[in-house]
């Protein structure tokens, strides 16, 4: 057993001098009072300017969504034609070549296979916004039409997905081909996500199909505050066959912020993710009669675009890039910039809070007659609530980030 310590004369003085601080520090209490009144300025003014900056962010965000018809039937409308162009098409099929910008590199998360389906996925931490995956799944004995036809139709996935809960569409442009639609789909544990996304199909040469989906704000869907509005997501796929076997293949770049943990969510896709694509795999070979599908092609073939001329050279060198990156090869490591790379803000709130701190520590730290223990305790507080702060700051620049502006859904 450890013997007992007894405390050195000056640390027991301290102690003992603690309960006379106000009496014998003339001046000392006030400066104390004056530090605390300036961590209490410091506390309004950061919830004062983060809710400021919280509402022009939803306001901007909005303010496209408002230009939009609450047409279901989608007449013309340049708010919706102009959210995802031709322009976004040729940023996913870099994005889907897998090349990344310079320090980052890619991770392999799975790589699994049955005898119908297989599929391998990686992910990246991008400096600015949420992981972005990487995948690739093969279905065997299946058409590139019917991989699109199930991929888009919303409806036969309320039956088999049992994350979804809900989905609706909201407006319909003929003229673009763009689509807008609300989700709402299950986290377990935690509380149901919605989705607010637009999106848009182009067909390329020799039956290959091109999707892209951003989130985007509706004047038909409000936010309510039994979901959490995700308000950043970028989503895009190419389908195409396989040469030389009776398959084809979806290569889908993909980046969500639902408001995990970086760590959290990389860990539920991964040992999650297998179970799903098994189970899109038995929906898929019960679709092909399934009803709905009679219905979602023909608004589909008239809602979906020709790739422009321009890009499909570049679509046919992806495509027998993707052919040759199946033996395993790893994706390019640098390139251009990506779809969904975001530069935050940095606001003045973060400097104002560092000053006051600063100043209320000096003023406490600075008093010769203050005692050794009120120094070191209001050193430790003035540390971690700079930490604090710093640490609030990156997660409200994290929260505001993303362009709201922008739509689409994949699943």
């Amino acid at each position: 057993m450890a013997e007992p310590r007894t405390l050195p004369p000056n640390s027991a003085r301290a102690l003992s001098d603690s309960d006379e601080f106000w009496r014998e520090n003339p001046g000392g209490g006030w400066a104390t009072a004056v530090v605390v009144l300036l961590l209490l300025s410091w506390q309004l003014l950061r919830l004062f300017f983060s809710r400021r900056h919280r509402a022009a962010s939803v306001a901007a965000g909005s303010s496209p969504a408002s230009t939009t018809t609450g047409s279901l039937e989608g007449g013309p409308s340049a708010g919706i034609s102009k959210l995802i162009t031709d322009a976004d098409l040729r940023d996913l099929m870099i994005s889907l070549e897998g090349n990344l910008e310079e320090n980052e590199r890619w991770e392999d998360v799975i790589e699994k296979s049955s005898d119908l389906v297989s599929y391998k996925a990686k992910c990246c931490r991008p400096k600015d916004g949420p992981l972005k995956y990487l995948s690739v799944t093969t279905f065997e004995k299946c058409s590139a039409e019917l991989l699109r036809d199930f991929y888009m139709d919303n409806e036969y996935r309320k039956e088999w997905d049992k994350i979804l809960i809900q989905h609706d569409q909201l407006q319909v442009d003929e003229n673009s081909g763009t689509e807008i639609g609300r989700s709402i789909k299950r986290f377990p544990l935690l509380t149901p996500r919605e989705y607010v996304l637009a999106w848009r199909v182009w067909e390329g040469k020799d039956k290959t199909f091109f999707c892209l989906i951003k989130d985007c704000e509706h004047p038909l869907a409000p936010r309510e505050k039994k979901y959490v509005r995700v308000v950043f997501f970028r989503s895009g796929w190419c389908i195409r066959e396989v040469p030389g076997r009776d398959a084809c293949e979806i290569t889908m770049v993909h980046q969500e912020d639902a408001g995990l943990n970086i760590e959290m969510a990389k860990l539920a896709f991964a040992k999650g993710i297998w179970s799903y694509v098994s189970k899109m795999n038995t929906a898929l070979r019960q679709y092909s009669s399934h009803s709905s599908r009679s219905v979602l092609v023909p608004i589909l073939l008239r809602l979906t675009k020709k790739v422009p001329p321009e890009l499909e050279t570049d679509a046919a060198e992806t495509s027998i890039q993707k052919v040759k990156e199946r033996s395993g090869s790893d994706c390019g490591s640098q390139s251009r910039v990506d779809i969904s790379q975001k530069k935050p803000s940095r606001s003045s709130k973060k400097w104002i809070a560092n000053g006051l701190l600063l100043l209320g520590g000096i003023i406490c730290l600075s008093r010769r007659r203050s005692n050794i223990g009120t120094q070191l305790a209001m050193a430790c507080i003035l540390k971690k609530l700079m930490n604090n702060g710093a640490e609030s700051s990156q997660v409200e620049s994290a929260q505001l980030r993303p362009d709201s502006r922008k739509t689409r859904h994949i699943g």
